[in-house]
């Protein structure tokens, strides 16, 4: 998986075109991820004893990662990524855009 859990993503595709967000989850089965703060959707809930509530709940719905692109934190903008073999033989990812090792 080229994106990681905490890295900061721009929404290329849907409705929340052009959010930024850190990405909260990652769902490798399914190619998706969680994004906080975008993609949110509504949810009629039942009541589940005294610890959940019952109404509407707004929260956050998984993103297709082909819909979001990595931000380098080096160039600051969004970039494809690669992998490259370090020294010590490591495998670390890249920035396409300016080359700089992505934490």
């Amino acid at each position: 998986m080229k994106i990681r859990r905490d890295d900061t993503v721009l929404v290329i595709a849907g409705k929340d075109k052009g959010k930024k967000g850190k990405v909260h989850r990652v769902l490798p089965d399914v190619n998706r991820v969680i994004v906080s703060g975008v993609n949110f959707v509504k949810r009629h809930t039942k009541p589940r004893g005294q610890a959940r509530q019952a109404g509407i709940i707004e929260r956050e719905a998984p993103l297709h990662m082909s819909n979001v692109a990595l931000i380098c934190s080096k160039c600051d903008h969004p970039t494809r990524v690669g992998y490259r073999f370090l020294g010590d033989g490591s495998k670390a990812r890249f920035c396409k855009a300016c080359g700089e090792t992505i934490g």
